[in-house]
């Protein structure tokens, strides 16, 4: 058998550059230096194995077909070789998944101080979640001693079986809602207004929720001031807890008590103090710091995004392009300002609408391979790409059947992790740069983690039975899954289901269950020609308006035309130098600045003055004002009216286009029939009758 130093050399290279990749997404989004290593570690790990499926498949599939003699001819290692490495990246995974990963994140949440409490609320946060696991697992195991009779092997398989169908359910639906996002962002983003116009549609929620941020978090700072002021009772016991809160704060006193609303929220603080009440209010502390963290970062990209697409916009009169700020291609000196015109005005549209014809077509490959696969797999757009003639019994696969197999996997599990931002279930948490919280990075990278695996082997069944049941992966993994037929039918039929999350974000049709419910399950973007004005529901006007008004506040206070100076917020990093007023950032204001003695009531009290919106009123409440107005501004109809002596009566005479005398007309009448003629003043009384008024030949409705 030849040698595979070659495939061994490669393999090597190939996960060293996966780690240092993750180290390099992990230095993006935690600080390396201050997380802990029982805590980095498993969050390491939980992304290197599965990302090493995405060369461990089209390995295993060159290695089953040399092991064969089907002549594979790609990067290929021993079958014992493939087999102890997939057995090391299933279960390590799935112990991260449903084990480790859990009880890491809700003990870095727990809030308490010691170590021992932290894990006894971890067990006992995981302990529900864990006993409906449980359950199932238990009622899965008596059908399986019923049906197979008591076995190991049937044990171990209907624990593999009941994660991979958690995971293929919930992977399923991310990448349908995935093949169709991804595509279509690309190409709204190549229309450069259109983008603009999405990011100013998005900032007003965003605003928002940086307002909610803010105030929530001063509320919990003055309850911590609150309990610094107390000197004896419970409190004393845990004054060094309270001073470790106070240094978390970072704010002075001054600061905190000047304003009417925390004040208010520091009456909240129980007058005796538990380990329980510490350890919840450290908690909801340290979440509320990451919160604001998270949506400054938000408003932040929000504020630089339509900056920078302003500006592109405004280039092209001058067919020149300058961002007042150094960008990614600032370090190279041939990128002049009329080359960067051309290249974000013309090249990158461009490029993103070539990329996202391309994301459409794969999009449409693997819908069309999810369907084909159980009446025929021998027609499946991507068994065709990868399998060299896969109808004949020494098919072959090459290196460039693997890099196609590789980028296949790939683009699955990233259309499935990308649509986890959309879903609003989870939307407390998030990834923040260098900011991450220790609990959503715990989730993020389990989500990762459960979320692969079953992509992998899903793309292994689009493949003919011959070829994917002769891996060594099936072996493994599949064997196991369609040991029942439930399995069977779950592994071959189900993914069929995935039309549902593809026709639904297609067609909108989340917006319009959203817009009939009330709620919605996928945050999807809105089209604007729904709200043309922009007003009243936090369009994309508003948005603009607040977007400016965030620029002009870091102007010096002669150049702002918005009579905005202050900005409502505090950023993290107060040492950053100002940015000029094409670079939006955020004005800090000085300590020393006196806050206001009066505020307005509620979280608006530091709120540059916006224009008064209407209060939401329900449909009853509309259309009884709606018809008092109608009454009250009609007119009283001429024949209502009483005469000069009718002591305010009806005076019901006949009308003169009726054969009644001229003398019952009022005064209004009489002069238009002087100046006008016989005509005009019966057509005024036609309008009479309808409460119409005579001048201008209106009727009031």
């Amino acid at each position: 058998m030849a040698s595979a130093l070659g495939s061994d050399i490669f393999t090597c290279v190939a996960l060293l550059i996966i780690s240092i990749a993750v180290l390099f997404i992990l230095r993006h989004y935690l600080p390396l230096r201050s997380t802990p290593a029982f805590l980095l570690v498993p969050i390491f790990l939980a992304l290197v194995l599965p990302t090493s499926a995405l060369i461990l498949v089209p390995i295993d599939l060159a290695s089953s077909a040399r092991e064969s003699d089907h002549g594979g001819k790609g990067i290929w290692l021993p079958k014992r070789a493939v087999l102890v490495s997939w057995r090391i990246v299933y279960w390590l995974t799935f112990v991260l998944t449903w084990v480790v990963l859990p009880l890491l994140g809700e003990y870095m949440d727990a809030g308490y101080r010691d170590p021992k409490a932290r894990m006894i609320y971890s067990l006992r946060s995981n302990g529900r979640y864990q006993l409906i696991v449980l359950a199932c697992a238990i009622a899965g195991l008596v059908y399986m001693i019923f049906s197979y009779g008591f076995d190991f092997t049937a044990i171990k398989a209907l624990v593999m079986a009941l994660a991979y169908v958690w995971g293929l359910a919930l992977a399923i639906y991310l990448m349908g809602h995935g093949l169709v996002a991804i595509p279509r962002r690309m190409f709204r983003k190549a229309d450069i207004s259109g983008s603009l116009r999405r990011v100013q549609g998005q900032a007003p929620k965003v605003h928002e929720k940086l307002e909610d941020a803010i105030l929530a978090l001063e509320e919990l700072e003055a309850q911590v001031m609150q309990l610094k002021q107390r000197k004896t009772g419970s409190a004393r016991d845990f004054h060094e807890w309270i001073d470790e809160l106070v240094e978390v704060t970072g704010q002075p006193e001054t600061r905190v008590f000047s304003n009417v609303t925390t004040t208010d929220a520091s009456n909240k603080v129980p007058a005796v103090i538990t380990e329980r009440y510490m350890a919840d209010l450290s908690r909801r502390l340290v979440r509320a710091k990451h919160r604001r963290a998270r949506y400054i970062r938000e408003w932040d990209h929000i504020v630089q995004s339509a900056s920078d697409l302003q500006a592109i916009l405004n280039s092209k009169a001058s067919k020149k392009l300058d961002f007042g700020r150094p960008t990614s291609l600032h370090g190279f000196p041939f990128i002049t300002l009329s080359m960067r015109y051309h290249l974000y005005v013309h090249v990158i549209p461009a490029l993103r609408i070539a990329l996202g014809g391309i994301l459409s077509l794969a999009s449409v490959s693997i819908l069309w391979s999810e369907i084909i696969k159980f009446p025929a797999p021998h027609l499946s757009a991507v068994s065709l790409t990868v399998i060299h003639h896969p109808s004949d019994k020494n098919y072959q696969i090459g290196f460039g059947g693997q890099l196609i197999a590789s980028l296949w996997v790939t683009y699955m599990c990233a259309c499935a992790l990308s649509s986890m931002n959309d879903v609003p279930t989870w939307n407390q948490r998030a990834l923040v740069k260098r900011n991450t919280y220790a609990e959503s990075a715990c989730w993020y990278a389990g989500q990762i983690a459960k979320l692969t695996v079953p992509l992998a082997y899903n793309f292994l069944t689009f493949l003919p039975k011959d070829i994917h049941q002769n891996s060594t992966f099936y072996n493994f993994l599949g064997r196991l899954i369609n040991l029942t037929p439930l399995g069977t039918w779950f592994d071959y039929l189900f993914p069929i289901f995935i039309l549902i999350p593809v026709i639904m974000t297609l067609f909108n049709l989340y917006g319009k269950i959203k817009n009939i419910l009330g709620f919605g399950f996928i945050e999807i973007e809105d089209d604007e020609d729904e709200n043309p004005s922009g007003f009243g529901t936090g369009g994309w006007r508003e948005g603009r308006d607040l977007i400016a008004r965030d620029l002009q506040g870091n102007r010096p206070a002669g150049a702002s035309n918005l009579g905005v100076t202050d900005s409502p917020r505090t950023s993290l990093d107060t040492s950053r130098p100002a940015r000029t007023a094409a670079a939006p950032s955020r004005w800090v204001p000085p300590a020393e600045r006196p806050q206001p003695t009066t505020a307005l009531p509620g979280r608006f009290r530091d709120r540059p003055s916006l224009d008064p919106e209407p209060e939401e009123e329900n449909f009853f409440t509309l259309f009884g004002k709606r018809l008092k107005n109608t009454f009250e501004t009609i007119d009283t109809p001429k024949w209502m009216q009483g005469g000069p002596n009718s002591g305010g009566g009806f005076n019901l005479k006949r009308p003169k286009w009726m054969g009644g005398s001229g003398d019952d007309m009022p005064t209004s009448g009489q002069g238009q029939g002087q100046g006008q003629g016989q005509s005009s003043g019966s057509g005024s009384n036609v309008l009479g009758l309808f409460g119409g008024r005579s001048e201008d030949g209106r009727i009031m409705i």
